[in-house]
């Protein structure tokens, strides 16, 4: 499995060096500065690509190239924005990278409710707690018919902690949840958000799907053909969000989507912490299921905790079987390079991370942090290290 890191350019407080000693050979990273819509200049991706390998690494994966609300709702420019992501798709291949993540998820990336959660290490976690979510829906921001999204027990104890809650924490829940996290595309103020969200008060799980394989039947075709391997990223949380629409969280939403279009490029990113929170989903079943067209993995742990509510673990203690799935992972390239497949390697990166030691009083994205995911990425490589080594006593 290629080793990768996420990197999100030149303005990232983690410069290229430190990314290389920590052992990772492959960069994921997109061209964030491109507003969504707009056909990525040949020219920046050549200028990010020269960045990366003057480093002595390589631009591995594209994560991402995002998705209009456009082409989710099919309204207004949605066929210009079509062309443009293509464009940006073909460029991509014929610089030489790969695989391309993306999301098709309504308005809101992915979300959390809590930054700086601590943990009993004295560590920092992100955290998703269901009942300061419906703080946020019901009481502040206010959206109608917010209380339906939620049963009775989660309303009752969101009203107990919106009696609670100071100005202060109010506006530092908001900024958490709507201001924009890492890698999304977003970021809203609370009548922006409403706007947006009430175009999709007529668009069913149904219509979004239907838009999402329209979709893919464009820009699929043109991976394809310039070998490149499109990965679809699952919902964070995989759970409806402010009554949105969400269809990439179980495995029966995985199998729709790869049969609707069945060509090799359209697959999947693998995120173990985003799938391993939705209660049915089996992930080493759904590894096995799907290994064929797995192009990407993120390889994070998070532990359920009831409800919907999760917080992201250390990366082998979460409640997910990571070592099954890494185990999956290994198996599949070892078919791949039976097979003579054309992209073996199957890149990982050590999603998110803990805050610690002195990150803790330094600038840092959320949940990208430097030692947390150096720790992370370390951890895993024991892991893929010691299955291989199995793997060949075995013979």
């Amino acid at each position: 499995m290629e080793q990768t890191w996420r990197w999100f350019g030149p303005s990232d407080p983690i410069p290229l060096n430190h990314i290389r000693q920590a052992g990772a050979t492959g960069i994921v990273t997109a061209l964030h500065h491109v507003p969504a819509g707009i056909a990525w200049p040949e020219s920046e991706i050549a200028k990010r690509k020269a960045t990366i390998e003057a480093a002595g690494m390589r631009w591995s994966v594209v994560e991402s190239i995002p998705v209009p609300e456009s082409i989710k709702l099919r309204t207004g420019s949605f066929e210009s924005d079509i062309q443009a992501w293509k464009a940006s798709l073909t460029q991509c291949g014929r610089a030489g990278i790969r695989t391309v993540c993306y999301n098709f998820m309504p308005i809101v990336d992915w979300t959390r409710t809590d930054l700086m959660w601590q943990r009993p290490s004295t560590g920092y976690a992100l955290r998703f707690d269901i009942n300061d979510f419906a703080v946020y829906d019901i009481f502040i921001l206010q959206r109608p018919k917010a209380r339906d999204s939620f049963s009775d027990e989660i309303v009752l104890e969101a009203e107990k902690r919106f009696a609670r809650l100071g100005d202060a924490d109010a506006e530092r829940l908001e900024k958490t949840i709507i201001a924009g996290l890492p890698g999304a595309d977003f970021s809203y103020d609370r009548a922006g958000l409403k706007r947006l969200i009430a175009q999709y008060d007529d668009i069913s799980p149904d219509d979004l799907a239907r838009n999402l394989t329209l979709f893919l039947e464009e820009v699929a075709p043109v991976a394809q053909a310039e070998g490149v391997q499109l990965g679809i990223h699952p919902d964070d949380p995989p759970m409806s969000l402010f009554g949105l629409p969400r269809i990439v969280s179980t495995q029966d939403d995985l199998r729709r989507l790869l049969d609707a279009v069945p060509i090799a490029a359209n697959g999947l990113t693998l995120c173990v912490g985003s799938l391993g929170v939705r209660a049915g989903n089996v992930l080493v079943d759904m590894v096995k299921a799907f290994a064929d067209r797995i192009h990407f993995a993120h390889l994070r742990d998070v532990t359920y905790e009831a409800n919907g509510s999760f917080f992201e673990d250390e990366h082998l203690d979460g409640s997910s079987d990571m070592i099954g799935v890494v185990a999956c992972l290994l198996k599949e390239e070892r078919r791949r390079r039976e097979q003579g497949h054309a992209q073996i390697e199957i890149p990982f990166r050590p999603d998110h991370g803990h805050l610690l030691g002195d990150d803790i009083n330094k600038k840092t994205n959320p949940g990208y942090s430097y030692i947390g995911r150096l720790k992370g990425l370390a951890e895993l490589r024991g892991v893929i290290r010691t299955l291989e080594y199995m793997e060949v006593a075995r013979r």
